[in-house]
């Protein structure tokens, strides 16, 4: 962007590398049983598979989360959306995408996780900034699930 650009919308993009190969890293996150392990404190619900409606839900943030499952490719993406307060879309939801890349002759994977279309204001700042941190968060968790089986979040919010 240069610097005469106006901003229009606020994404941003976490990643990190998980030492086991692509499609455990994938099954991590598309299986609900492993989910509710490791992210969702509260559990989810339903498979990630493409046109499906699954839901999540976190002891910091109660309530359920509906989210809709537009992409589903295993091992390689999975492409998310649910509904946000400050969206920058005329429906009134982000996107999130999980990309997972072989690494290392599919020994490691990088996990890219981008959230968008989030509202250029404090509020929708705010909002992108505190996704940023919950998405940075589960990628930890990740890791720690599928390299030693440990629950990263286990009594972390209550």
């Amino acid at each position: 962007m240069s610097d005469r650009e106006e901003l229009s919308e606020l994404r941003f993009t976490v990643s990190g590398r998980v030492s086991r190969p692509c499609a455990e890293v994938y099954e991590a996150v598309a299986d609900p049983a492993q989910l509710s392990h490791y992210f969702t404190t509260g559990g989810a619900r339903g498979r990630l598979e493409a046109g499906a409606e699954v839901s999540w839900e976190f002891h910091d943030f109660p309530g359920r989360f509906p989210v809709t499952v537009v992409e589903a490719e295993a091992p390689r993406r999975i492409v998310i959306e649910w509904d946000a307060r400050f969206s920058a879309r005329d429906d009134g939801r982000t996107r999130t995408t999980f990309e997972f890349e072989p690494v290392d002759d599919d020994t490691r994977t990088l996990v890219t996780i981008t959230e968008e279309t989030w509202i250029v204001t404090p509020d929708g700042a705010k909002s992108a900034f505190g996704n940023c941190e919950g998405w940075t968060g589960m990628l930890a968790a990740l890791k720690a699930w599928v390299e030693h089986g440990i629950n990263l979040r286990e009594g972390f919010y209550r």
